[in-house]
């Protein structure tokens, strides 16, 4: 039989259930507004910014999934987002699996210079990255999107991996070896498999990482039929400045490839950051 809570205890939910509303209410209302925002025309957005539209316009949307444009726009996205997102859980798989399961020499040092990426702006690189991106003549070719994401996604995926690749037991590793396993087999056939919260874990991130991307295709890509999702909303709203309505109806579609992953992936991405913290 459970205690009844007392006072403070109480008093401590109610803060927390309070702070929870207010942060959820953050984060909820502007996309609300967005929406319901992309219903409207600019007049109801000045005389009614807060109400339901009234009458409702679906033709921003409409006129938006009808263009040829934003479908291109959201192709591009998905290329670079899945491919870089392949290239990055690859690469840190393979590494955090050398990292978590093997000593040798260097290996801490190894982990802490990835760990140090973490705290270098992307901003910070985009003069020296663009001049080796055009030395090399990857200008206006999504591999000159593609392989940047790619490595400055290297040091969290690798950290959530190596944690939770040390939570794997060793005597697991050690039966397989007795069944003949090899070092690759083991790393592909029962590790990848048992680690799979944690794979979907740094997909998503790295999905997302991707898809919100701004700066560096702006950067690379010149050629317009190349442009994602976000350099698109930026051109979209400097062509239609005047017509807010419009504007809040393309970033809201922008926005639902993305939503919609994490509401499919929501128990998968949870399940993994908590077995990397738990190890």
């Amino acid at each position: 039989m459970t205690r009844p809570a007392n006072p403070a205890q109480r008093s401590r939910r109610l803060v927390l259930h309070l702070v929870c509303v207010a942060v959820g209410a953050l984060i909820v209302v502007p996309i609300l507004f967005g929406v319901l925002g992309g219903f409207k025309d600019n007049g109801q957005l000045s005389t009614n910014p807060l109400g339901l539209p009234d009458p409702w316009v679906p033709g921003n949307y409409t006129d938006i999934l009808t263009s040829g444009v934003f479908w291109r726009q959201l192709g591009n996205s998905l290329l670079i987002a899945v491919a870089s997102t392949l290239i990055v859980v690859g690469a840190a798989a393979m590494a955090a699996f050398v990292f978590a399961r093997y000593a040798f020499r260097g290996r801490e040092l190894l982990v802490t210079l990835f760990t140090i990426g973490l705290m270098f702006p992307f901003a910070v690189a985009i003069l020296p990255l663009f001049v080796m991106l055009r030395g090399m003549g990857l200008l206006d070719n999504p591999l000159g999107v593609i392989l940047p994401q790619a490595a400055f996604g290297l040091p969290i995926t690798i950290i959530i991996l190596r944690q939770f690749f040390r939570t794997i037991p060793g005597e697991v590793e050690e039966a397989a070896i007795l069944d003949g396993c090899g070092p690759f087999g083991f790393f592909w056939r029962i590790l990848l498999p048992m680690a799979r919260p944690a794979l979907a874990t740094v997909s998503v991130l790295a999905i997302v990482a991707s898809w919100n991307n701004f700066m560096l295709p702006l950067v690379v890509f010149t050629d317009q039929s190349w442009w994602t999702l976000p350099v698109g909303v930026q051109a979209f709203q400097g062509q239609y400045s005047d017509d807010t309505a419009r504007v809040l109806a393309y970033v809201v579609l922008s926005m639902v490839p993305a939503l919609a992953l994490y509401a499919v992936a929501e128990r998968q991405l949870v399940g993994g950051l908590a077995g990397s913290v738990k190890g």
